[in-house]
């Protein structure tokens, strides 16, 4: 069974589309970005356990436990954001079929769209969340035990 196809709805129905698409391309800049943030985080993992097992230093090995549960911390951040972000961009592309299928077929989507379209922007903002929590977590981690020894010298 051919469907007809109206050439004036399928162009109203692209158009329709396309600012879920700008979301799309929002969502795949801020992969790109986490799953950056995450393989840091893995590499200085590696970095810290590897320093602890050649140290017999005590101190030290205390140190890398504690900079190894906030690493692994901040490694669910980032890939429960992951997560989030695909999740998303599933549903936003879900949400783009439904608007095309609605305007070039007699099928009539709107609710699923809305609501995926809602459910993919409340996923991208979980993600936001996640990953602030995560560059917060990075920046409350960093502890310069130099720059407290100078400061602890000219007290």
């Amino acid at each position: 069974m051919a469907l007809p196809l109206d050439s004036s709805a399928i162009t109203h129905g692209i158009q329709l589309a396309v600012a879920p698409v700008f979301l799309l391309t929002a969502v795949s800049g801020m992969i790109g970005a986490v799953a950056g943030r995450l393989a840091r985080i893995i590499d200085r993992g590696r970095v810290v356990e590897d320093r602890a097992r050649a140290s017999g230093d005590p101190e030290l090995v205390a140190r890398a436990y504690i900079e190894l549960a906030d690493l692994r911390v901040r490694g669910r951040l980032a890939n429960g954001c992951i997560g989030l972000l695909t999740f998303c961009a599933v549903l936003i592309g879900i949400t783009i079929i439904l608007l095309f299928l609605g305007e070039t077929t007699s099928f009539q989507p709107n609710r699923l769209a809305v609501g995926g379209f809602l459910a993919g922007v409340a996923s991208f903002l979980l993600a936001l969340v996640c990953f602030l929590t995560e560059t917060l977590l990075a920046t409350r981690v960093l502890d310069f035990h130099l720059l407290q020894q100078e400061m602890e010298g000219h007290s």
